[in-house]
């Protein structure tokens, strides 16, 4: 009979290879260096190889520690999501939470496909529209949850990430070196269309908004199609477009700081409240990811 994976060790094992050390470990999941120590004499014993080498004062993953660390982090997820499932099997109700469009791709499909899996009988409404309009309808009740984009140091909400903000242009046109400049935007009420006219006005650089459009779609096929500029978090740009920088006479613009607020119903509901957990792991487990 092949041997098992304890989910105890298993959590003890990625705590290790994300904090680089055993002492750090330790503290993560509230046992002792040699307790630690112990548990992963037993988890490479029953698997039949090392796990970690050593580098410097800490550790290093093992080819086959790297292998198992990519099975451990989706045992525990699914482990985690049975357990959550089995105690609210029949959990009923509605969520209706609030996204920017160009957030949607990006973040959604992870999250909900999770929590569809884990609540099945819960209906979700998504409520595309800018963050500011966002802000608002949580604050009014009109939207349970929002994952918004914050200026960093002003944020209202719960910090999910924090992202680069950048100018970026087809890598197959030069809409970056006509004047004025043309412009693709979101429309108003989007941050980083504020954030875009203010940083060109600062430098007085002749520019004009020659598109808007709602939709990240729609933004990502007009500057496909090289008609301008646009500006979007770092992490969704895709792979025909090019990021410009200061050395192209693009002045730099403030750090988003995405966040998710609460509206006040979210304490009161069982079905929002999962949600709300869902979302901060997806992200906190991301972020493991690209580290």
């Amino acid at each position: 009979m092949p041997p098992t994976l304890d989910t105890d060790l298993l959590q003890t094992f990625v705590a290790i290879a994300d904090s680089g050390g055993f002492t750090r470990a330790a503290g993560i999941v509230h046992r002792s260096q040699s307790a630690v120590s112990m548990q992963m004499k037993k988890l490479e014993e029953s698997i039949g190889n090392a796990l970690f080498e050593k580098l410097g004062r800490g550790v290093q993953l093992t080819r086959d520690g790297e292998i198992l660390l990519s099975y451990a982090r989706r045992i525990l997820k699914l482990h985690e999501e049975a357990v959550v499932t089995l105690r609210r099997p029949d959990m009923v109700g509605s969520v209706r939470i609030g996204i920017p469009d160009d957030y949607v791709a990006a973040y959604l499909p992870g999250i909900l496909t999770a929590f569809a899996s884990a609540f099945p009988m819960v209906e979700v409404e998504v409520i595309c529209e800018p963050s500011e309009s966002l802000l608002a309808s949580t604050s009014s009740g009109a939207v349970d949850l929002a994952i918004v984009t914050e200026l960093p140091g002003n944020e209202k909400g719960q910090v999910l990430r924090r992202e680069a903000t950048v100018w970026a242009t087809s890598r197959f046109h030069f809409a970056q070196e006509i004047e004025p400049l043309p412009l693709v935007l979101f429309q108003q009420g989007c941050i980083f269309r504020s954030w875009a006219l203010k940083a060109l006005e600062e430098i007085d650089k002749p520019h004009r908004i020659a598109y808007s459009s709602p939709s990240i779609t729609g933004i990502e096929a007009i500057v496909g199609a090289g008609l301008g500029v646009t500006v979007l978090v770092r992490s969704i740009l895709s792979e025909g477009m090019l990021e410009l920088t200061p050395r192209e006479g693009f002045p730099e613009l403030p750090d988003s700081v995405i966040t998710l607020i609460r509206g006040p119903s979210a304490s009161a509901s069982p079905a929002i409240a999962c949600l709300s957990d869902f979302i901060v792991e997806h992200f906190k487990q991301s972020e493991t990811r690209v580290a």
